[in-house]
């Protein structure tokens, strides 16, 4: 199945060296990522989840740090485009990280610090609790 997916993250303030984007500081609090897979939406989402794994996407820089907790996970099936569209909400609502999970696109970010109306907005726009 192929799908969007959105990892909602709880970070401790640190600096992350996230590959070329070099050093990023990041403050305490709720983060989320936009990301899709076109070729298994469930293997890329157990990717996510693994600890090891050779370093890719700018998010596993993040998802290997011992300063970030991955606390839930949303999804739904949907071609790539709803990724940038997914995106694009987000930015209305939250801060982005600069070029974060973006290097692919136009979009100005793919990660955004959140709040509380993540989970509201996520179950707006068609995703479910992706459950493991």
């Amino acid at each position: 199945m192929k799908g969007v997916y959105v990892l909602e993250m709880e970070l401790t303030g640190s600096v992350i060296k996230v590959g070329a984007l070099g050093e990023i500081a990041f403050g305490t609090g709720s983060y989320a990522y936009v990301g899709s897979a076109q070729n298994g939406l469930k293997q890329r989402i157990e990717r996510h989840m693994r600890d090891r794994k050779k370093m890719h996407w700018h998010i596993d820089y993040l998802l290997t740090s011992p300063k970030v907790k991955l606390a839930r996970i949303w999804a739904k099936e949907a071609d790539k485009k709803e990724e940038c569209g997914t995106a694009r909400l987000l930015a209305k609502h939250f801060d982005g990280i600069p070029h974060f999970g973006s290097s692919d696109c136009s979009c100005d970010s793919h990660m955004f610090r959140t709040d509380s109306s993540l989970r509201k907005l996520l179950i707006s726009a068609g995703f479910r609790e992706w459950k493991t």
